[in-house]
């Protein structure tokens, strides 16, 4: 196997990867956020946890998905190639921080009385980076890869669309949810997310079963 065709086995399963822990952390620390009067249900705190782990699988997977994919795209322009890696690092630490506001909003549920200021106020900031880190960051971090794939044809020209029309997307959705005009967990939410997510599956798919393109020579520029 060569060293290109490695890169596409390791970014391949680390872009799935990243779908899996990121629905599967969702789906488990949601009840936690919703909890009605901070009251949680028996196994929320536990359950949320577990979420939070998810997300630690997340935020590696994440990072690796920049380092890894570096030493191919460097070749095609080392300049975006370093932003989609510091891009891609920024959207990890963001996250991070969103699992930091879940734990301790699991220690503060678990003691009675806790402040409902500093309770709201978490989820807040849960609520915050889970716009700017799964929505703005991976939203430029998608235009990053998805312009690079498509000008030095690393990928079928399709998939890389699907990028370029995803990334901008799922910004424009985060500036809506920010001014108001819908929840960020909404139909109008998951429709202008639904992209993004099929670039990635699609991405991952493509680097796992085919690899690179063969590479056509370096880009010049970027």
């Amino acid at each position: 196997m060569s060293p290109d065709r490695r890169t596409a086995v390791a970014a391949g399963l680390l872009f799935l990867l990243t779908e899996v822990s990121a629905i599967a952390g969702a789906a488990l620390y949601r009840p936690l956020l919703g909890a009605a009067d901070g009251r949680l249900a028996q196994g929320a705190d536990t359950q949320a946890l577990i979420g939070a782990l998810c997300e630690v699988v997340l935020v590696v997977a994440v990072a690796g998905t920049g380092t890894a994919l570096f030493p191919v795209l460097r070749r095609h322009g080392e300049g975006l190639a370093l932003g989609y890696a510091f891009g891609r690092l920024l959207e990890a630490a963001v996250i991070a921080v969103g699992i930091v506001s879940v734990l301790a909003l699991v220690t503060l549920r678990r003691e009675p009385g806790a402040a409902d200021g500093a309770d709201a106020a978490l989820v807040a900031v849960h609520d915050w980076t889970f716009l700017l880190g799964p929505n703005v960051a991976l939203g430029l971090n998608t235009v990053l890869l998805a312009y690079l794939a498509y000008r030095a044809r690393l990928v079928p020209r399709p998939i890389a669309v699907l990028g370029l029309i995803g990334g901008p997307l799922i910004c424009v959705s985060a500036a809506a949810v920010m001014f108001g005009a819908y929840d960020q967990l909404s139909p109008a939410g998951a429709a202008a997310a639904l992209p993004v997510f099929a670039w990635e599956l699609a991405l991952a798919g493509r680097l796992l079963t085919r690899g690179f393109t063969p590479d056509p020579g370096p880009v010049r520029a970027g």
